[in-house]
């Protein structure tokens, strides 16, 4: 007896061996499946978003350094100093660049606008700035260093944001040059960058070289020549009311969203412009004929341009009308009409931005450009975001302190 127990003992230890090792193993499978995994690393951001987060950093340097120069000259001078009317500009594109329900990024110092950029990566930082505030002309300089910059940008951004930072940019050079001309300077600033400067209307080939598609290559249906576009009256009739196709600049092109219906909503653009510079040249002053003769040869080589690349595209122009709907306000302050005519355009710019890449956005960003330039000309106001239609109360707001 008293060795049978003596073996039983030795058995048992191992059975409780065998148990609190399958225990344990329960217990560290178990753990293992409770503890996560690590997480993968966040993605690393698109060139769009560090374009777009860049965009936003020099805006706001910008604008604290405008809120420090808009304060000096209203201790100087007063009110309606153009420092101000810069500072409205950008608080406006800052917040139409803040990221949707985020916070923005902490403003830089007022005292550092940012400088030329010397490359195109949109996280590259700015050249640094004087310690003392700012002149009116540096902060000009630095305006059209951003503004280059968000052009150059604009060339590879997503389409949306491209438009954004086309406007955005377009505006810093508008408002630019329009600073250093109120500071005595106007040659102190540039235009956008070369190579964009360079894409101008007609520098493709030639229009006459340009292949004729056939109905076996381009199956597009023939355009309907029995309707006018939307706002025109063939023959150049008087309508009830309204102005030169003010109300649809940008037509009703079917297949909307897509390359081919932005060129031809802009070459019904180009077209309607130019109708309306040669009704409005005899009735301009002296002193605005020579810029409306410019402009309107600018019309009517983009609007080749825009036919030669149309046909590239396989699509088919729209019959241009034989005139359009002037009213009694277009005649008498022909000036004014033609800021509102150009104005009313620049969506259909923005929408071609949007729209291409490569070449043809190049292209299409030196159009949006132009049409500034003329908008600016007339008086007429292009907005802080041309090429866009803003609406300020749907844009989120500056964080406190920024």
């Amino acid at each position: 007896m008293e060795h049978d127990s003596q073996d039983k003992k030795p058995r048992m230890r191992y059975a409780r061996y065998a148990v609190i090792s399958l225990a344990a193993l329960l217990i560290l499978s178990l753990g293992f499946a409770v503890i996560p995994g690590e997480e993968p690393a966040p993605a690393p951001p698109t060139f769009t978003d560090q374009a777009r987060a860049a965009a936003l950093e020099d805006t706001l340097a910008l604008r604290a350094a405008g809120l420090d120069l808009a304060a000096t000259a209203a201790g100087n001078s007063g009110a309606g100093h153009p420092t101000q009317a810069v500072v409205t500009l950008l608080t406006l594109q800052a917040r139409a660049f803040l990221p949707a329900g985020s916070p923005a990024s902490p403003p830089a110092s007022p005292s550092t606008p940012p400088g030329p950029a010397a490359t195109s990566d949109p996280t590259a930082s700015a050249s640094p700035a004087p310690a003392a505030a700012p002149s009116e002309v540096e902060l000009a300089k630095a305006m059209a260093a951003s503004g280059s910059r968000r052009l150059k940008d604009a060339q590879q951004a997503d389409g949306g944001m491209a438009r954004l930072l086309a406007g955005a940019g377009t505006a810093q050079l508008l408002a630019a040059r329009q600073l250093a001309a109120a500071a005595g300077e106007p040659g102190a600033v540039t235009g956008a960058a070369a190579d964009q400067a360079d894409a101008t209307a007609g520098s493709s080939p030639l229009v006459g070289s340009a292949p004729t598609a056939s109905p076996a290559d381009c199956p597009f249906p023939a355009p309907d020549t029995t309707t006018a576009p939307l706002g025109s009256t063939p023959g150049g009739g008087s309508p009830a009311g309204g102005s030169l196709s003010v109300e649809s600049a940008a037509g009703k092109t079917p297949g909307a969203g897509t390359a081919g219906a932005a060129l031809a909503a802009v070459l019904q653009a180009q077209q309607k412009a130019a109708y309306g510079y040669q009704a409005a040249m005899p009735r301009l002053a002296a002193e605005d004929a020579g810029p409306a003769s410019e402009f309107l040869q600018q019309h009517r080589a983009a609007a080749e341009e825009t036919e030669y690349r149309l046909r590239l595209a396989c699509q088919a122009a729209r019959p241009q009308p034989a005139g359009y709907a002037l009213d009694a306000d277009f005649l008498s302050a022909p000036a004014a009409g033609l800021g509102t005519l150009e104005a009313a355009a620049l969506p259909v710019y923005g929408d071609l931005v949007a729209l291409t890449e490569g070449p043809d956005r190049i292209w299409a960003l030196s159009l949006l450009e132009s049409a500034v330039a003329r908008t600016a000309r007339w008086g007429a106001d292009p907005g802080a975001v041309p090429g866009i239609v803003l609406d300020t109360a749907m844009l989120p707001a500056l964080p406190a302190g920024g």
